[in-house]
């Protein structure tokens, strides 16, 4: 059988199969018909940042950020930038921190904005702190050796 990955749709929560022999920039949810991958991060609920989690063999990197933060609003094309140059090797999401209090608490969320990463359901690293494209990156691919982010 071939080598496929497992996504979640940031839209629907549709878990949708990434076969490794066709381009996943061009595929869409199997549910909704959004595109998977579009390089903007969706701001997701803690029931759908959950689900990524739990159910995307893909890494996932949430950004757990407040519209009243400075630093997150002036990281936030940053954020979408890294999206462009890491998709579709690695997830990444939105976690609105003042609409979703009680996973940021579960999170252990003590500044924004926070940036944790997930791999295999579980979080394999956390930095705090407005980061550039090129920081972000550059820190994904560093925490991810084995794998093609």
């Amino acid at each position: 059988m071939a080598q496929q990955n497992l996504t979640v749709c940031s839209k629907c929560g549709g878990i949708n199969r990434l076969p490794a022999a066709r381009n996943a920039k061009e595929a869409k949810c199997g549910k909704c018909g959004t595109k998977l991958f579009s390089g903007h991060p969706e701001d997701v609920d803690a029931g759908l940042f959950d689900r990524q989690v739990a159910r995307s063999t893909l890494p996932v990197l949430v950004d757990v950020w407040a519209p009243w933060c400075g630093p997150c609003k002036m990281m936030a094309p940053a954020y979408e930038a890294a999206a462009n140059e890491l998709e579709p090797h690695v997830r990444l999401i939105k976690l609105n921190s003042d609409n979703e209090q009680a996973a940021s608490a579960r999170l252990g969320i003590r500044g924004i904005p926070t940036m944790i990463l997930f791999h295999g359901g579980r979080e394999v690293a956390r930095m705090s702190g407005a980061m550039t494209a090129g920081q972000i990156v550059r820190w994904v691919r560093d925490q991810l050796p084995m794998a093609a982010a």
